[in-house]
């Protein structure tokens, strides 16, 4: 987005007045009725697209609401969305139109979105406002949906923006837009900022709520807190505060006492309870399932929940001095670095295709697992009970996971120890179905989810990476402090909020920020005032490079290590040269007419559109015959012809140039403009004729000689007669109409190629019987000269 269109329009959102009377109940189920009444057929993605369900469906809709100009239609649309996508979980007999549907919605908002893409302000207003579904609905409406909700009169009051109903929908096309990705992109990056009102924080801190603005680094104050909220320092601090927690990790294990509490340990603990309530405060900012739609939340929950295992364990080991559960919970803390590692490392690569289909593949593997589990279940009770005791539930368990992940030599040594008779015929199909059958679809089920995962694999990076933007703008105060400070915030916020006024709580909440993030916020502010792209300072310093860079010895410069660190200067040649004004008298003309393509282009128009036959393809041209002579008087369509193709070798006479056949070529400069306006006013008295137009095609021979051509070879030893430069009637733009008719024919003839081969066919007939007409002929023109003909006559 453009910052200087912001700066000139400071007020970017709707005020609260606006956003409270905009009617969005009856929006949604007026969308709702026209999606049921317009589609009733299951449809995919690509037949939504479809040229024809566009003009039939897709735009009688969005037209009629485009008319609106109502800013939470595309937040509608998705609402609408998201109820098909339930309603096709329950209603099985018509999940497929359900979901054709719900596409069709998505599709709708996308449209939509773009026409709110002429004025920026709106665009960032539609994704961004957080919209009331029941706004505008009638009282009874109201009543009824508070006694679903719970009856209480604060349900009702939960807001959602656009973008977060997208991600709760899975709307992945609607998320990969363009115009979406600019708004994401701008609030990742902190040009646009906003807060949102929650009433679903652990401290909420709504005292002060700012309208979505653009960020300005000159006008903004040195130590600005609301920085902290910007999704991409927010990044880059949590990396920095995950790398913290992982050393304080490894220093727990490394030196880990069971009788006492150390230092490192007391610093991984304290690290580990803070970052636990960050994202316990993240789930309950955005809701479970905005939260685990996020791959790597999965992880952290996961190391979380070791986490509290080993703190009860470890708790419990020093309250009753029992080195066993300390020693459990040291190893049940081990294995967190199974999370702890790859974790870290994901940081680096997240966008790559392995990594975005490796969520998809462990919940396809522990879904399979568990199915594979229970089928096997009764086996597992069989085989325990042949054994009559000699095996126990967990060794024969534990033999059957050793036979599934391959070792299946072990299912006919220990067969028979279950039963002499059954024994061995279980363990074969047993071994059978686990090695043979079900890790076979167990693979194939892991390729169609890699492979349809890295099909969409830029939809779900985007996808992805619009999840971890809108986690990273909360409203929760908690999310401001780093850890450990933010256990320091709750316990002196979380008793404040109660019986603090909103102001005295939003004060002391920007004080304890600002201390304790002092030095972040520091150097956050001289890197957007200084050394930002697009700071002065940044730009006069690449410009002194450059000029440094080019002040040096060209050979020093050819160096490709000096070259590889600043960079080569091919680019910037080429693009300087379309920076420079260039004054077009300063031109050299390089043709005789600069507008000679367009020229020709509007009169061929101009001719096809006058004359509907001329727009038909000729089949026949004749050539080699007298055209009548004309008067001036006479109508100019009857002298149209498509004139000859010129030779490629030209004889030239003083002044004129010429091409085989007689045919004129147009002559070139000044000179020629002048004698072409002489000869368009001189009325033509002579007959005009063409000659005979030489087609070759490839693998014809170009040097071919007709036995007439043959007998009267000697005549090019006499005078040439003189040819008739008679000046033609036809104009130079028709002749560049002629000639353009050509290149039609021949484009034509090059992409039918079964018509080529009948020409090449009827072409190859006629020159045969043109050579057996010239043979008779000369043949008859011996006998009158009274020459002794030694052949016979052809047969004809």
């Amino acid at each position: 987005m453009d910052s200087t269109v912001f700066e000139r329009q400071p007020l970017l959102a709707p005020d609260p007045q606006s956003i409270s009377a905009t009617k969005i109940w009856p929006l949604i189920f007026n969308i709702k009725k026209d999606i049921c009444r317009s589609l009733d057929t299951a449809l995919s993605w690509d037949q939504l697209n479809a040229s024809d369900v566009n003009f039939t469906v897709v735009r009688p809709i969005l037209v009629k609401y485009a008319s609106l100009r109502n800013l939470g239609t595309v937040f509608a649309f998705l609402v609408v969305r998201a109820h098909f996508i339930s309603s096709a979980e329950g209603d099985l007999a018509h999940a497929h139109i359900k979901m054709s549907q719900a596409s069709l919605c998505e599709l709708l908002a996308i449209k939509m979105l773009r026409h709110f893409a002429k004025n920026q302000i709106e665009l960032v207003a539609v994704l961004t406002v957080n919209w009331h579904p029941i706004a505008g609905a009638p009282p009874e409406v109201k009543d009824a949906v508070k006694k679903l909700v719970g009856g209480r009169e604060d349900d009702l009051d939960d807001p959602a923006s656009a973008i977060e109903v997208a991600i709760a929908t899975e709307s992945k096309y609607f998320l990969a837009t363009p115009l979406a990705q600019t708004v994401i992109n701008d609030i990742y990056t902190g040009r646009v900022v906003y807060t949102i009102a929650s009433t679903r924080s652990l401290i909420a801190d709504n005292y002060k709520q700012r309208q979505i603005e653009i960020y300005d680094p000159k006008r903004a104050p040195f130590l600005d807190h609301y920085r902290l909220r910007v999704p991409k320092y927010g990044q880059i601090l949590e990396f920095l505060n995950f790398t913290v927690l992982l050393l304080a990790f490894l220093l727990c294990l490394s030196s880990k006492r069971y009788d006492r509490i150390n230092v490192y340990e007391l610093i991984f603990m304290v690290f580990s309870l803070s970052f636990a309530l960050g994202e316990y405060a993240a789930s309950k900012e955005h809701g479970w399932q905005i939260y685990m739609a996020n791959m790597w939340n999965g992880f952290d929950t996961a190391f979380i929940a070791i986490f509290l295992t080993y703190f009860g364990l470890r708790m419990k080991g020093l309250l009753s001095q029992d080195d066993w559960f300390s020693a459990l919970a040291f190893d049940i803390m081990a294995c967190g670095a199974c999370i702890l590692f790859p974790r870290l490392a994901f940081f680096a690569i997240s966008n790559n295709v392995v990594i975005l289909a490796l969520r998809g593949m462990v919940v396809e593997f522990i879904f399979f697992i568990l199915i594979a589990a229970i089928c096997f279940s009764g086996l597992l009770f069989t085989l325990w009970d042949l054994a009559g005791g000699t095996w126990t539930v967990k060794n024969t368990a534990w033999l059957m996971i050793q036979i599934w992940f391959g070792n299946t030599w072990l299912s006919f040594n220990q067969a028979s120890s279950f039963h002499p008779v059954f024994g061995p015929p279980l363990m074969v199909i047993y071994a059978a179905m686990s090695n043979t059958l079900l890790i076979t679809i167990l693979i194939s089920i892991l390729s169609n989810t890699f492979a349809r995962i890295d099909q969409h694999a830029t939809q779900e990076y985007l996808f992805q990476f619009a999840i971890s933007t809108i986690e990273g703008v909360k409203s929760d105060a908690l999310f401001s402090y780093q850890p450990p400070f933010n256990i320091l915030a709750f316990l002196l916020l979380g008793p404040l909020s109660l019986f603090a006024s909103p102001r005295t709580l939003h004060s002391v909440n920007v004080f304890l920020i600002r201390l304790t993030s002092f030095p972040i916020l520091i150097i956050i502010s001289i890197y957007e005032k200084y050394l930002a792209p697009g700071r002065k300072f940044v730009e006069r310093s690449k410009l002194r490079a450059a000029a440094l860079f080019n002040s040096l010895p060209r050979n020093i410069r050819d160096v490709p290590l000096i070259e590889a660190l600043i960079g080569a200067n091919g680019t910037d040649l080429l693009d300087a040269i379309f920076d420079v004004d260039v004054d077009e008298g300063h031109l050299e003309p390089l043709f005789a007419e600069d507008d000679y393509l367009d020229r020709a282009h509007i009169l061929t128009q101009q001719s096809i559109q006058s004359d509907p036959a001329r727009s038909k393809p000729a089949s026949v041209i004749n050539v080699g015959k007298e055209l009548p002579t004309a008067p001036a008087q006479q109508n100019p369509d009857a002298l149209r012809v498509p004139p000859p193709l010129p030779s490629p070798r030209v004889p030239r006479s003083p002044g004129v140039a010429s091409g085989s056949g007689g045919a004129s070529v147009a002559p070139s400069g000044e000179a020629g403009q002048n004698r072409l306006q002489k000869r368009s006013q001189t009325p033509a008295t002579r007959p005009m004729s063409t000659g005979p137009i030489l087609m070759t095609y490839e693998g014809e021979p170009t040097n071919y000689q007709s036995p007439l051509a043959r007998l009267f070879s000697s005549a090019a030893r006499r005078p040439p007669r003189p040819i008739d430069y008679a000046p033609s009637q036809v104009p130079v733009e028709e002749a560049l109409i002629g000639i353009k008719r050509l290149e039609g024919m021949i484009e034509g003839l090059k992409e039918d190629k079964g018509a080529v081969a009948k020409v090449r066919s009827d072409m190859k007939e006629l020159q045969e019987r043109q050579a057996r007409i010239e043979t008779l002929l000369m043949t008859l023109t011996r006998g009158m000269r009274g020459e002794s003909s030694g052949s016979k006559s052809p047969n004809l």
